[in-house]
């Protein structure tokens, strides 16, 4: 391609020339295989039902589970993925999420949906991207189940406190909600989205509510 030939691609990661994430790259980033807390997805030393984050607190998902972990590499790609716009990066996110995350047992998969102004400056949603992706991969269809109801400030430097009262009412059902639905998201930083998100499936009608993201961040 032309751009291609202008602009010559680099892996996000390390910077070489070739393809936007690199196979070297690839094969480094940090894989959430286990043993992980069986509620929230966090690394444990040893498989547990609730580990010392989720502990006490209301979640709206059943179980929450990521490819891998949030360190600078991956921060990078998320990054160039959703800042940058390299919506290629898209495809290897979303095998790598695939080859690490079971196939949950849920007869639909859906996303957290964008604020409207974010998604007019960045063109694609990461989100609905990995969801479209690990849709076809599972076989399960993907459906639009939730809306944005107001605006909300981005999360990103938000106390943990914070961003639960942030988010707090930013979701409504689009529609009724399958009984078992898969919820993508890109990134998991402190469960907060995806719990209001997965609280509002539920008001429309979900029983049970699996949180799915590319990223988590490890405490």
């Amino acid at each position: 391609m032309l751009l291609d030939l202008l602009l010559p691609r680099r892996c996000v990661v390390c910077a070489a020339p070739g393809p936007q994430l690199c196979a070297s790259c690839s094969d480094a980033l940090p894989r959430l295989t286990g043993p992980l807390c069986a509620r929230c997805g966090a690394p444990t030393a040893w498989p547990v039902a609730r580990c010392r984050e989720c502990s006490g607190r209301r979640l709206g998902f059943a179980s929450a589970r990521a490819a891998v972990a949030y360190d600078d590499a991956v921060r990078k790609l998320v990054s160039g993925w959703k800042e940058r716009g390299l919506r290629r990066l898209a495809e290897p996110a979303a095998a790598l999420a695939a080859a690490v995350i079971r196939p949950p047992p849920v007869v639909a998969v859906t996303f957290v949906p964008p604020d409207s102004g974010r998604r007019r400056r960045r063109g694609e949603h990461p989100a609905e991207a990995l969801a479209s992706r690990l849709g076809a991969a599972w076989g399960v269809p993907v459906e639009l189940l939730l809306v944005r109801s107001g605006h909300a400030p981005k999360q990103r430097g938000l106390s943990q406190r914070d961003r639960r009262r942030n988010v707090r009412g930013a979701f409504a059902p689009a529609r009724r909600s399958p009984a078992s639905v898969a919820l993508v998201d890109d990134v998991y930083t402190t469960g907060a989205t995806v719990s209001a998100a997965a609280s509002a499936l539920r008001r429309g009608g979900a029983r049970r509510v699996v949180a799915v993201t590319f990223a988590r961040a490890v405490r």
